[in-house]
């Protein structure tokens, strides 16, 4: 934001010398300012006192840092989203993996069999045991 030549002191200054009676114009002309740049003053700091001035310019402040705080914390919660995201279809998308649907408890060791499966070479039992 850009920075005012004047402190706040010289502009409440400058609109008390108009609430007693000077013109705009004549006020403009001796702080070298343009009527509009005077009447945003007016609209900004009419009827504040110095301190009280001082007071909104520091709550402007916070509140500016304050934006930058959660515009930076939204920007890192939206980061570890994206790399869960992207971690988990990693996975999925590994060689040999095979599909995201598969049931990771179907997966065995070498040389072990899931409950469903039967061995494809060895002794057949014709008796169930």
């Amino acid at each position: 934001m850009k920075r005012s030549r004047f402190t706040e002191e010289q502009i409440i200054g400058m609109l008390k010398e108009h609430e007693a009676g000077t013109k705009t114009a004549e006020i403009c002309r001796k702080h070298g300012i343009s009527e509009a740049t005077f009447y945003n003053y007016k609209a900004k700091y009419s009827g504040l006192e110095v301190s009280d001035a001082r007071r909104l310019k520091a709550l402007e402040e916070e509140n500016a840092k304050l934006k930058k705080l959660l515009a930076e914390q939204m920007l890192d919660n939206a980061v570890l989203k994206d790399l869960a995201s992207k971690n988990g279809n990693a996975r999925c998308q590994a060689p040999g993996r095979g599909s995201c649907h598969a049931s990771p408890w179907r997966e065995r060791a070498a040389g072990m069999l899931h409950s469903d499966d039967r061995p494809l070479v060895g002794p057949v039992s014709l008796h169930p045991t």
